[in-house]
């Protein structure tokens, strides 16, 4: 048989228990302060890193951070001592050059007579808490105000597409396209935690769904920085004007014609660096029906990119070919 358990007495019993929450209270981050009813501190458990070297026996709120944050927290303590009510409080205290944060509960302490004798404050440490809470606000902000400005664009593009189009149809056709380009470059700026897109990565993004990215018809070259989120898709926007004006009329829409990209870093070193992008397209014969093209495809690339990334952009359509090139500043993207 099992021999019985021993019998513990109450004392030891309790003396078992304290130990062990003390323990339990000792790996945590909460701290338990008593003050008598005058507000002098008796006793303290677990006590913060800030609090340790000032901290003592007889010391007052006051004495252990601001002035101000005293004044809130005594006010809060006088009325649990006056109607026995708990009240909660949120401080701020300061600690070098950073804030520590607590959420204090608030209680009274009763003798056996039920006389309200002293304040029991239970402190938690929230500032690790706090600090997520002030980046993930950042973060909404951030995606607020980028969603802000990929609606801006997009309600530019309707507009202009809208202007430039007889038909529902032919509007529906473009627009679509145009929001997919939209589309392409903003998974690449979300895939990279929002830093932006590598030129080339861009480039192809925006290619593949008109032309094998290895066609031999088809060349990219030069230097590949990271082109910040907002650039990148006015960018990718550029590069889905020539490629479909390309496919739909010049070098792409026949089997012989060519296309190059190219980046190049310009003036490194100095104030004036930039980032010089060209589209080189050349067409055996002749582009007779160049001059179709959307009309909002040149407002894009020879205004509202050039305006978009600070730049400065010059677009040619000649009888063999197409050159473009948009001149992107150092504030634009990153090495």
């Amino acid at each position: 048989m099992n021999s019985p358990m021993p019998t513990q007495k109450p004392a030891r019993r309790e003396a078992s228990k304290l130990r062990a929450l003390l323990r339990a209270l000792r790996n945590s981050n909460v701290c338990v302060l008593y003050q008598t009813s005058d507000l002098a501190y008796l006793w303290a458990e677990n006590l913060p890193d800030i609090w340790v070297d000032i901290w003592h026996v007889g010391a007052h709120d006051r004495e252990l951070m601001q002035e101000s944050t005293a004044a809130r927290l005594d006010a809060a303590k006088l009325l649990v001592l006056e109607t026995g009510e708990p009240q909660s409080v949120e401080i701020a205290v300061s600690h070098g050059d950073q804030l520590r944060w607590f959420e204090l509960s608030i209680d009274c302490d009763r003798d056996g007579a039920d006389t309200v004798i002293g304040v029991v404050t239970t402190a938690v440490d929230v500032t690790e808490l706090k600090r997520r809470e002030q980046v993930l606000k950042t973060l909404l902000r951030e995606v607020s105000h980028r969603s802000k400005n990929l609606l801006a664009i997009i309600q530019s593009i309707a507009m202009q597409t809208a202007r430039f189009t007889g038909t529902v149809d032919d509007f529906l056709f473009k627009f679509r396209g145009r929001v997919q380009s939209l589309s392409y470059s903003q998974d690449l700026v979300t895939d990279s935690n929002w830093r932006g897109a590598q030129f080339r990565e861009l480039v192809r993004s925006q290619m593949q769904k008109y032309i094998d990215v290895s066609d031999p018809r088809f060349t990219l070259s030069g230097d590949d920085p990271y082109i910040f989120p907002g650039a990148a898709l006015h960018i990718g926007l550029a590069i889905h004007e020539l490629i479909v004006n390309s496919t739909s009329y010049g070098a792409l829409s026949s089997g012989q014609g060519t296309v190059a990209i190219s980046g190049k870093l310009e003036n490194i070193g100095t104030e004036r660096m930039s980032l010089l992008i060209k589209w080189d397209e050349k067409v055996p014969g002749s582009l007779r029906e160049s001059d179709l093209n959307a009309r909002f495809g040149s407002a894009v690339l020879e205004r509202i990119v050039p305006i978009s990334v600070n730049g400065t952009s010059t677009y040619n359509i000649e009888d063999d070919g197409v050159t473009y090139s948009l001149d992107v500043p150092r504030s634009q993207f990153d090495l």
